[in-house]
């Protein structure tokens, strides 16, 4: 019998929200970066709205202009294991880079999280494109392909390690004085390029077998390492079309590595602005729009085309700005193709992006929220949605009261949860284990 295709939601905390001023709303706190509660309540939010799961973005640098807006800073795999012990069901993705990190750190962080967890983590799997944080590990920006290399040799490393113990590898016979089975655990012995890696892992294997792993890049290096490894990938989708055709070519590149197409969940970001009306809304969106600093949405819009935009005319359309080749691709050509769709000046490009970056924003009811999230899914151009609410925790809040409600009466949300593991709940099946003889995995089962 084959599943029923279901819908996705997750929920990024992007510290006080989407927009860069949602601090300065009324219903904000300031502090809330900082402070682990408020990560929390989000969390509990979108388990009652039985989300799928919280999502961590990273940075290992202090963001530019950080006199004018909050930024991220909360190390994501700690903030998880504390929204571990506060909640039941919610599956947990922390952001954790290949570049300035090494694979046994990473493959230990994670199962540990998934122990802890009882089967809820994800790592999302970045090479970081951000010369600030290479200067904090003593590097220069490595070039693209080479970030990519690292990658997936990386990220081939974490999931050897995970099989490293077998299933059936602890034993916990005290009787026996017979604390494992020492013909299960295996050094993986891995010699490449960029890491030589004994293992074995010093954990057992975790309840899913393998953390759910997380891509979220949009360049051809990008596609590739999603189309490997990746069960999750974070999108930026500007309109049905583009993102359908992107969904389409990752499935395309995920047969050619012999994997299942439909093994890879899609979810491109977006980011929300809901009002009981849509005169409501749009208001809302004027007046957060009205409280960015200028200086800051053009300083932010300039990192991500690795360039200096301030001498660009505000009222004048956008120019045909060059794409960085060692840099934010994916998000700059995103940003080129929203403005051209929508013929913008360089002013209104900066208000419409809300001093974010090149995610798409709905403004409107929740009923034309939950239009458009069927619309996508329907067509095909998204399994779900990584969703950027644009003042946190309300944004959020309005979204599990208003339009959580209307998606499960039009049978396309759940309303309870009934999978154990995150891996479960997307829909994906337990990994076997490389190590295993079919008779072991079978027996394990």
């Amino acid at each position: 019998m084959t599943r029923r295709r279901q819908l996705h939601l997750n929920i990024n905390i992007l510290h006080a929200g989407f927009y860069a001023s949602a601090w300065r709303s009324p219903e904000a706190d300031p502090h809330a970066t900082f402070d682990i509660g408020h990560y929390v309540r989000s969390a509990e939010i979108a388990e009652r709205g039985t989300l799928d799961a919280v999502f961590l973005a990273d940075r290992p640098a202090l963001e530019d202009k950080p006199d004018l807006r909050p930024f991220l800073s909360l190390e994501p795999t700690v903030v998880l294991t504390a929204i571990a012990a506060a909640t039941e069901h919610i599956g947990l993705i922390a952001t954790a880079s290949t570049s300035y990190n090494e694979p046994y750190n990473i493959a230990r962080r994670f199962a540990t999280l998934d122990l802890v967890s009882g089967g809820r983590a994800g790592w999302n799997v970045v090479t970081t494109a951000d010369p600030n944080a290479s200067a904090n590990f003593g590097q220069s920006l490595p070039e693209h392909a080479t970030r990519y290399a690292r990658a997936k040799e990386f990220t081939e490393v974490v999931s050897e390690l995970w099989d490293s113990w077998e299933d059936d590898a602890f034993v916990g016979d005290k009787a026996a004085a017979r604390f494992l089975d020492p013909a299960k655990v295996h050094r993986i012995n891995h010699k490449g390029p960029f890491f030589e890696v004994a293992g074995p892992l010093n954990l057992p294997r975790s309840p899913q077998g393998r953390p759910i792993l997380v891509q979220a890049g949009g360049s051809g290096d990008g596609r590739d390492l999603a189309a490997l490894h990746a069960d999750v990938v974070f999108s930026v989708g500007e309109d049905i079309e583009r993102a359908r055709a992107y969904a389409d070519d990752l499935r395309t590149r995920a047969a050619a590595y012999g994997r299942d197409p439909r093994s890879i969940v899609v979810l491109p970001g977006l980011a929300t602005v809901i009002g009981s009306t849509e005169a409501e809304a749009k208001r809302r969106q004027e007046e957060l729009g009205a409280l960015i600093p200028l200086d800051y949405a053009i300083a932010r819009l300039g990192q991500t085309f690795g360039q200096d935009l301030s001498h660009l005319e505000l009222d004048a359309p956008v120019p045909d700005l060059p794409i960085p080749v060692n840099g934010s691709t994916t998000f700059a050509r995103a940003t080129l193709n929203f403005a051209r769709q929508g013929n913008l000046t360089f002013r209104q490009l900066l208000y419409k992006l809300g001093g974010g970056i090149g995610h798409r924003v709905i403004v409107g009811t929740p009923e034309a929220i939950a239009d458009d999230i069927e619309a996508w899914f329907v067509a095909g151009a998204a399994d779900g949605f990584n969703l950027m609410p644009d003042v946190l925790p309300t944004g959020l809040e309005v979204f599990v009261d208003h339009v959580v409600p209307i998606l499960r009466q039009r049978g396309l949300f759940r309303s309870h949860y009934a999978e154990k593991t995150l891996r479960e709940r997307f829909g994906l099946p337990r990994p076997p284990n490389r190590y295993a003889t079919p008779a072991d995995e079978r027996a394990s089962a």
